[in-house]
Formats: structure tokens, sequence, C-alpha cells
């Protein structure tokens, strides 16, 4: 793992001047957040005064109140732990909010509205507020009060029916892949609704689901199955588009080919495999005469490919023009050379951790280049600096907050 890599000097940040009030928690808020943060908005992260975002307890631990998911999602926040029970604690959510632009929550349906914190009350307090709220099944109809989770929405919106074996039931995917979904679909939303905000001087409510998220995931499958009527099966690691895209066995460690096209076809059989006969014959010569001699070219392929080493048929693969990647573990995804080329990973100071590891948004911009990261905040680390700096409220208000316990702080 790399240092961080300092911005270059004088550098703007996209969203510099912007300040978010955070009321979310666990992935699909937090990460939306995340990435305003780390466009250069100020997050204020709102978290309950006892314990904070449940997020914080999930293992391995780092700090003594922070693990290492909630490290993952919470970078360039500042953190104020605030009761919500006390009439105190939401009179200094509401003045947070006044002063925001942006209001980001995924509290179950009707949490927000108890604390007087909804919608049609926020927007009269500031006109010009985005808000924005996450839910699993969305804000209305007859499935807003349900909860629901990633896994869950993998499974009912047909996602889940497309991962795996045929003969197999259905497989989630491993990462929390809807909601990270959500995160980035609602980000977009938000920024789409600042800029918006530039040409109507007014905010907007905005909403987004889970489900919603998670039928978009399955892509065109879905039209597919709209089109045709035809229901799509699982097909593992293969492709019902395209022969050979399939992972296959070498002499010493798996890899995946992706075949898109004919051209690719020629250059794998002729050029990597040594068979030109392959490449000539032609039953193989098209997509669709492959995907009709399915099954026989991808044991012809899983033969010749257990001849030789993974290394020697990735060499080769990249010399030909031919997709094809290892199929690598967490740690040998984590210490490869592409790894370290994209510099994805680096480390940055914690204050009792000494260093943790972090790992930067994919993209890149070079004429406002991203926030350098610092390391997600303590439970009402910043309760204070918030009050005093972002609300102005003087010795004497932070000295009743403080005895009444309507906001902690360190």
């Amino acid at each position: 793992m790399t240092q961080i890599n300092g911005r270059p000097a004088g550098a703007p940040l996209a969203l510099a001047g912007i300040r978010v009030a955070d009321f979310s928690h666990f992935i699909a808020g937090p990460m939306c957040s995340l990435i305003l943060a780390d466009l250069g908005a100020e997050v204020i992260k709102i978290e309950k005064a006892e314990g904070g975002d449940d997020f914080r307890t999930l293992r391995p631990k780092v700090s003594d109140d922070a693990g290492g998911p909630f490290l993952a999602m919470n970078r360039n926040k500042r953190s104020i732990a605030i009761d919500l029970k006390q009439e105190a604690g939401i009179a200094v959510a509401r003045d947070i909010v006044a002063k925001s632009d942006v209001l980001l929550e995924n509290f179950s349906t009707g949490v927000m509205e108890k604390f007087g914190l909804g919608y049609a009350a926020m927007a009269a307090l500031n006109p010009k507020l985005i808000y924005c709220s996450v839910s699993a099944y969305g804000r209305t109809g007859p499935l807003k009060d349900r909860l629901g989770f990633d896994p869950i929405t993998q499974a009912e919106s047909g996602f889940m029916s497309l991962n795996g074996e045929p003969d197999r039931p259905g497989l989630r995917a491993g990462p929390s892949i809807m909601d990270m979904s959500t995160a980035t679909m609602t980000c977009n939303a938000v920024l789409a609704a600042l800029f918006a905000r530039e040409r109507t001087g007014r905010g907007q409510y905005i909403e987004n689901a889970l489900f919603d998220t998670a039928v978009t995931m399955v892509g065109f499958h879905a039209v597919n199955y709209l089109v045709s009527g035809a229901e799509p099966t699982r097909f593992g690691n293969a492709s019902t588009d395209t022969v050979p895209t399939a992972a296959f066995e070498t002499a010493d460690r798996p890899l995946f080919v992706c075949c898109a096209n004919d051209r690719t076809w020629n250059r794998l059989a002729a050029r990597v495999l040594d068979r030109p006969d392959l490449a000539d014959n032609p039953a193989y010569a098209t997509t669709a005469g492959r995907i009709q001699h399915r099954t026989e070219i991808l044991a012809i392929v899983a033969g010749i490919l257990t001849r030789n080493t993974r290394t020697h048929w990735l060499g080769r693969m990249r010399e030909a023009g031919v997709p094809g990647g290892a199929i690598a573990s967490i740690a040998e995804a984590f210490t490869s050379d592409v790894m370290r080329d994209r510099e994805l990973v680096t480390t940055i100071p914690h204050p009792t951790a000494g260093t943790v590891p972090n790992i930067r948004l994919p993209f890149r911009m070079a004429g406002t280049p991203l926030a350098d990261p610092v390391a997600a905040p303590a439970l009402g680390e910043h309760s204070e600096p918030v009050l005093r700096g972002v609300l102005g409220y003087g010795d004497a208000d932070v000295a009743r907050l403080r005895g009444t316990g309507a906001v902690r702080m360190r």
C-alpha cells in the first residue's frame, strides 16, 4: 500500500462549499455521502448519542468505536452525536439542516417525520434544501413500511435467479451490490439536483429504493424477457451470448476468458491455443455457430488450457489481444501488479490505530481532484466544532447541551 498522494497546491474541490446533513447509517446512505465528501462536500454525520451508527460495531475492530466496514464508508466526514429523543437535540439537528444544502436519510418510513425532520417541514425551513430519502421499497405504496436489506432485494428483483449454476438455486452476490449501487445512483440524483438548483434556485425531494435499484441491476436480461417472454436462466461462469466466455482450469490456477466476437475467437484459437484449424472451422466461424456448438468448444478449450500454467496462458492472451484474467482471491487481487499500478489502495493516518488502509474512488478528475482522504471520525468527534463553527453556538449553549446529554461531546 502507498501513502496518500497530496492534491496539487491550489486545486479546487468540485463540491467545495456544499454541506450535507447526513442522517444515514450502514451502507446505502453513507456510501452516497462518502462520494459527496470525496468530491469536497462538508459532510456532517449526525449519529445517535448512544453508540452512533450501528455499522461501527462490525468487525474487524480498528478502534474503540469503529471497525473496518465503518472506516470504509465514512472517511472525510465529521461526526456529531445527537440525542433525537430530546427536544434540544432535535433543535440542534434542525439548525444543521437549516445551514445545509443536502439532507440524506435512510431511516424506516415515518421516523424523520416523528422527529419533526420530514421533507415538508425541512423544505419550509430551507427552500433550497435537497432532501434525499433512501429506503428498501420506497416511501409510498403498500410496501413503504416493510423492512428490507440488500440480499432480499437481490432475491425479489430476479437478480439472484441469474447467478449460479443452472442446476442449483440462485446465488446472492457476495458484496452488498444493491446497497452500493443504490448509493451511486442516489449520488447521481443529488448531483443532478444540485445542478438543477443552480438554474431554479430551489431544492427538491429525491427518493431511491434498493428494490428499484436491484431491478435496474438486472440489466438487459430484464428487457430481453419483456421483449421475448423467454425467462433467462442461470448460466454460471459461462455466457448465453458469446462462446467461449467462461472460467477454465489451467495446470495450476483458474482463469477467465471472454471471447465476445468472431475476431477474438480467431485470435484465441490460432495464436493462443495453436489451433488454427478451430479458427478455420466454418461451424465455429460465427457467434451463432459457436453457441450452437457450445459444449464441444468449451471442452476443447478446457482440455488445451490444462496443459500449461495460468501465467503462461495469460501472457499469450495479452500478446494476442484476447481478454483474459486470473480468477484471483482477495489476497491475490490486492497484491497484484494492476492493483499497485492503479494506486487504488493507500494508507491514511488514524488517531489511535496509527494508519489504516483506504480504497479510493475509481474515477479521477484532473481539474477538481478528489479530496485527500481523512479517516472516518470517532463518534461525536466534531460535536463541539460543529456547534461552534457551523451553528455559531456560544459557551452557554454548548455547556447546556453537554450537561443534558442532548449532544455527546468528546
